[in-house]
C-alpha cells in the first residue's frame, strides 16, 4: 500500500500547510513491523524530511507495539538539533520534551511502548504485573517532578479505556491476554492533553482530553466504517478548555465490503466503475460450485484482497433436528428435504423439489429394469 500511504501522507501535509501547527505528535505505531520494507523507510524519511526541513515544524513521535525500540531511536540525539523528537525504549528518567507558545511551556511526556515486565525491571518495582499498573508507575514518577503550573501532555501508546467501550480492529496487533493490557483513563487526569497511539479508529476515551487519533489509513474490512482522520489540538492558556477538531482525511482508494451473487456484482461495476479500483471484499451469495470466482472479479475489481461464501446455515448439534430422525417413516423426497435444508440452511423449494423427484423417478426406474 505505499502509493496510498504517499498519497494519504501528502494529504497530511496539505493540512499541516493549511493549519500550520506548532507540532506534530505520532503516538505509534511508525511502522507496521519490526523490521519495515524498504518503501515504507524511504516514505517516511522524505516526509519527514518534508515537514522538519522546508515548513520547519518539529515532530515529536514515539515506538507502539509493531515497532522496533532499537531501530527507532537510532540517531535520536542527533535528530533532535533538526526538531524531531523520537523515542522507541523507555527509559527510567522519562524524555520531556518542552516547546513555547504565546502562553509559556508546554511540556511532552514521550511513553514509548513497554510490555509489564520491561517497566518492573526499569523502576525496579516487583508490584508490576499488567500494563495498569506499569503505566501508574511510570506516571506517578512524571508527576513526581511535574511543573503543575503548566500544560502538559502525555504520549502514550496502549489500551486506554474509560467508561464507554472503544472500537476496535483486526489490525490492532493484541497487547496481552486475559485483560491484562487494560489501563484506567484516571491515571492521565493531572494532564491538559493524552495523545494516544494503538486502536485504529479516531475516538475519545473519556472526553477530548484524552483521544486516540488512529490511523491516517484504513488497514482491514474491520474499519470500513472508520471516517480516518487527523486530530487538530488547541492547547490554550493553562486551566482553559482545549479545542479538538478532526480534519477529515479522503484516501485514494476505498476499502469495501460488497454482497451478492457472482454475476450480480460483475454486472453493476460494467455499470458503474467509478470505485472500481478500491479494495474490495466480496461475500458470495451464490449456491453451488463457482468456476474461477476471484478471476472473475478481478476482472473488474483489480483490488479484490478477500473473496468469502455466506454462511447461510450453522449446524445444529440437536439430534432432534437431525434429517435421520423418524427415518423409517419419512419418504425419499422428505428425507432429501430433511437433510438438504439442515445442510444448507436454506429453504427447499418447489423446484428444488421438483427436481429430485425427477432424480428419484429415473434413479427407481433404473433399478427396476
Amino acid at each position: 500500500m505505499t502509493e496510498d500511504q504517499q498519497y494519504i501522507l501528502d494529504e497530511l501535509c496539505k493540512i499541516v500547510d493549511q493549519e500550520k501547527p506548532d507540532v506534530i505528535v505520532i503516538s505509534g505505531d511508525i511502522y507496521d513491523r519490526a523490521v519495515p520494507p524498504v518503501e515504507a523507510v524511504e516514505l517516511l524519511d522524505n516526509v519527514l524530511n518534508k515537514i522538519l526541513l522546508e515548513k520547519h515544524i518539529p515532530i515529536i513521535a514515539i515506538a507502539g507495539n509493531h515497532d522496533s525500540p532499537n531501530r527507532i531511536s537510532f540517531g535520536s540525539n542527533i535528530l533532535k538539533n533538526n526538531g524531531l523528537y523520537i523515542e522507541g525504549k523507555l527509559k527510567r528518567n522519562i524524555r520531556k520534551v518542552s516547546l513555547n507558545d504565546e502562553f509559556g511551556a508546554v511540556n511532552f511526556y514521550l511513553l514509548p511502548y513497554a510490555e509489564p515486565m520491561e517497566v518492573r525491571s526499569i523502576f525496579e518495582n516487583e508490584n508490576v504485573h499488567s500494563h495498569n499498573d506499569a503505566l501508574k508507575v511510570i506516571v506517578d514518577n512524571i508527576k513526581a517532578n511535574m511543573n503543575y503550573d503548566e500544560r502538559n501532555v502525555v504520549v502514550c501508546h496502549g489500551y486506554i479505556r474509560g467508561i464507554v467501550d472503544l472500537e476496535e480492529s483486526e489490525s490492532e496487533r493484541p497487547l496481552s491476554i486475559g485483560g491484562t493490557e487494560y489501563v484506567e483513563a484516571s491515571i492521565f487526569k493531572d494532564f491538559e492533553y493524552t495523545a494516544l497511539g494503538h486502536l485504529h479508529g479516531a475516538q475519545k476515551v473519556t472526553d477530548d482530553s484524552i483521544r486516540y487519533a488512529g490511523s491516517l489509513l484504513k488497514y482491514s474490512f474491520s474499519e470500513v466504517k472508520q471516517n480516518k482522520s487527523a486530530v487538530l489540538v488547541e492547547l490554550n492558556e493553562k486551566g482553559s478548555t482545549s479545542a479538538v477538531a478532526l480534519k477529515p482525511l479522503k484516501p485514494l482508494r476505498e476499502m469495501r465490503i460488497i454482497k451478492g451473487g457472482l454475476k450480480e456484482l460483475i454486472d453493476a461495476a460494467k455499470i458503474d466503475n467509478s470505485n472500481s479500483k478500491d479494495y474490495i471484499k466480496a461475500v458470495l451469495t451464490d449456491e453451488g460450485e463457482l468456476i474461477d470466482p476471484m478471476n472473475k472479479l478481478r476482472s473488474v475489481y483489480p483490488n479484490v484482497l478477500e473473496l468469502v461464501r455466506e454462511e447461510k446455515n450453522k449446524r445444529s448439534v440437536d439430534t432432534k433436528t437431525s434429517a435421520g430422525e423418524g427415518y423409517k417413516h419419512k419418504s425419499k423426497i422428505e428425507l432429501f428435504k430433511s437433510f438438504f435444508e439442515n445442510i444448507s440452511g436454506t429453504e427447499f423449494t418447489k423446484d428444488k423439489e421438483d427436481i429430485v423427484l425427477e432424480v428419484i423417478k429415473e434413479v427407481e426406474k433404473e433399478e427396476r429394469e
